[in-house]
């Protein structure tokens, strides 16, 4: 009988023009709508508003009078903004409206209509509306919020108001300290956000909250100024002074601290300062960056992000008891994350002298180890196992399958991504699969949805909602391999692992075809227009234009060729290779400078966040594509090696490679 239902509903789908949702992407309709698009981006609600009904109908109606509500927002009466609501309940646009007004409530101080409207809110993934909420709590019920509430400031990069209220709301009642706010601004000092920290400072200390603009601007003149602090807030203010000069030069700021400084400050100022000079020297490379979190008393007066850079310089040196000590420090939330895990497992093994300690990494390694990840597949290797391909999950059945077709919330996306709203398309995708039920769908429901975006080579939606499931793992969806035979041709003619261009295409594209990234590269292997110039007279493409770079058969070739040119550069040297594909050849020829390193370590150690994640997940998707393309066991670390600084007299270094 359900199954009857199901062939019903999927009828109906024929009728409405669901199904047919390629085939319809080019109707009087669909015109509207990215007319609509043009005109929300330019904040037209006039234009919106005129458009509107022309929509009516359409599958993607929620979306367009999403547009129109949400540029009448500010001035739109509630009872227009609820029957919206009532209008779309249970869309993606329901909630994102809900979200939008919540946050207009919460700049309003409408506690009574945010409380109200809260509960009804599914996505929960806004922090300032969450930190409105937290203020409400404490408002309606006295409740203690204060560790969750720092959390959430902490993580904001700008200065909002959600959290920023609620940490003032806090601490005008006592419930955070003056050294939380402090190490707010802290943060954002050291990522370069002034004003988030002057707006935390401005809750602590009002009247000195403006200098906090001169600090940044010229931290060495503010701190030559000031012989003495005698205050806390001026005992702060030279620490955010010195946090901002170790960003451009950390050996300056050392000297300072040490010279001046660190008698006037308490320890846990100085322990926080000292690990930020050491995590800006960490980042530049120097062999000091240990030297100066070796100065830090007490490791429980830092964060994870220090923490974090603690085990890298620590790892740069050998120093396994720093590693071992910092990673048990860190919070039990990032004791989780498999980065720690392996390195605290690793840490273990190289200072223990002991069974039960052998044991307890052996332990940690088997909580991680699987086929999932850089340092999962690492695990894995230590435990004495190799990288295979899992066995499928059992079959999805005819319901299954059905159940996904017939969601309204993924046909809509693909609707929208086959008209060219692929940012419109892929939002409601993930809400449908993440965050409509608290927990997102199940493994079974994702593996459904996964499922039916391959079959319509939605290839991103495809791999990133397979890679949601927690219990199973089909290879087959998670490592896509569209274009295979152009793509095993063209490594093959140039002698260039397969496997290598798949894991590579995977991280750079997730195989959109169309993709163009914000700095202008473009296609499955996100070449550069200089970049697809240069290479296309080095691998004798005659007659290339710009324009031919979207064509899949030029850009495979471009791609593959350039990254054969950077691979031979650093004599096969795959972590290497791929930094430079991602972030030039001129940075990685100077990051490999320094001690010979286990390349694990030395991925680890990347400054740039992008590029250090960048080349974990290629080399990972690397060993993957491996198993799948040969049937054969395949090892991440046989792939790593080694890095350090140039010792081949083979070839010099390719100066002209962009």
């Amino acid at each position: 009988m359900k199954f009857r239902r199901i062939l019903t509903l999927l009828s109906a789908m024929a009728v409405t023009g669901l199904w047919g949702w390629p085939a319809q992407a080019q109707n009087r309709g669909d015109e509207v709508l990215l007319e609509m698009q043009q005109a929300f981006r330019k904040n037209d609600a006039k234009r919106l508003s005129a458009l509107l009904p022309q929509a009516r109908g359409h599958v993607l109606e929620p979306l367009a009078a999403y547009w129109e509500m949400r540029t009448r927002l500010d001035t739109a009466p509630a009872s227009e903004i609820r029957s919206f609501l009532n209008t779309y309940a249970g869309s993606y646009y329901e909630d994102r409206l809900r979200n939008d007004w919540l946050q207009q409530l919460g700049k309003r101080r409408d506690w009574a209509t945010f409380t109200a409207e809260y509960p009804r809110f599914r996505m929960r993934d806004d922090r300032e509306v969450r930190c409105y909420a937290l203020a409400t709590e404490v408002m309606n019920s006295k409740a203690d919020v204060a560790e969750e509430a720092l959390r959430l400031w902490y993580a904001q990069r700008e200065a909002d108001d959600g959290c920023t209220y609620v940490a003032e709301h806090l601490h005008s009642g006592r419930q955070i300290q003056a050294l939380d706010l402090w190490r707010k601004a802290r943060i954002a000092m050291d990522t370069n956000r002034p004003r988030a920290a002057q707006a935390a400072v401005d809750i602590e200390a009002p009247r000195l909250s403006e200098q906090v603009a001169l600090i940044h601007a010229d931290p060495a003149k503010y701190l030559d100024k000031r012989i003495l602090a005698i205050t806390r807030s001026r005992k702060e203010l030279a620490v955010l002074a010195l946090i901002r000069l170790a960003n451009k030069d950390p050996d300056e700021a050392a000297d300072l601290l040490a010279r001046r400084w660190s008698i006037q400050l308490s320890q846990e100022e100085r322990n926080w300062t000292w690990a930020v000079i050491g995590k800006q020297a960490a980042q530049k490379l120097q062999d000091n960056a240990a030297s100066y979190f070796a100065k830090v008393q007490k490791d429980s007066d830092l964060n994870d992000d220090l923490l974090a850079w603690k085990v890298r310089a620590a790892l740069r040196q050998g120093q396994w008891h720093q590693v071992l000590s910092a990673t048990q420090t860190m919070s039990a939330e990032a004791r989780k994350d498999p980065t720690w895990v392996y390195w605290r497992a690793r840490a273990l093994l190289s200072t223990t002298h002991n069974e039960a300690q052998r044991q307890e990494a052996q332990s940690l390694l088997r909580q991680i180890a699987s086929v999932r990840g850089f340092y999962e597949q690492l695990a894995l290797e230590d435990l004495g196992q190799t990288i295979t391909v899992p066995e499928r999950p059992v079959a999805l059945t005819p319901q299954e399958k059905a159940a996904a077709l017939i969601h309204p919330g993924l046909q809509r996306a693909f609707y929208a991504v086959a008209i060219g709203l692929r940012a419109e398309g892929n939002r409601e995708w993930n809400y449908s699969t993440n965050l409509h039920t608290p927990g997102g769908m199940n493994d079974r429901e994702l593996l459904a949805a996964a499922d039916l975006a391959c079959q319509r080579q939605v290839w991103d939606r495809c791999i990133n909602t397979s890679e949601r499931t927690k219990e199973v793992i089909d290879f087959d969806q998670r490592f896509p391999m569209p274009l295979r035979e152009t793509v095993v041709r063209r490594a093959g003619e140039i002698r260039l692992d397969p496997a290598y261009v798949y894991g590579l295409i995977r991280q750079e594209s997730r195989f959109v075809m169309d993709a163009r990234s914000h700095v202008g590269a473009s296609g499955l292997m996100q070449v550069m227009p200089a970049t697809a110039k240069w290479t296309a007279k080095k691998i004798g493409l005659t007659n290339f234009t710009p324009d031919q770079i979207t064509d899949r058969e030029v850009n495979v070739a471009i791609g593959t060729g350039y990254l054969k040119l950077v691979l031979d550069d650093f004599e096969g040297s795959m972590p290497m290779a791929t930094a430079a594909y991602n972030a030039g050849p001129s940075r990685p020829r100077q990051w490999r400078n320094g001690p010979v390193l286990d390349a694990a370590i030395w991925a680890e150690n990347i400054p740039f966040q992008e590029t250090r994640d960048y080349v974990k997940k290629v080399l990972s998707n690397t060993t993957n594509y491996a198993a799948i393309l040969t049937r054969q066991p395949q090892s991440l670390k046989a792939r790593l090696g080694k890095v350090g600084p140039r010792t081949s007299p083979i070839a010099e270094v390719n100066t002209d490679l962009p």
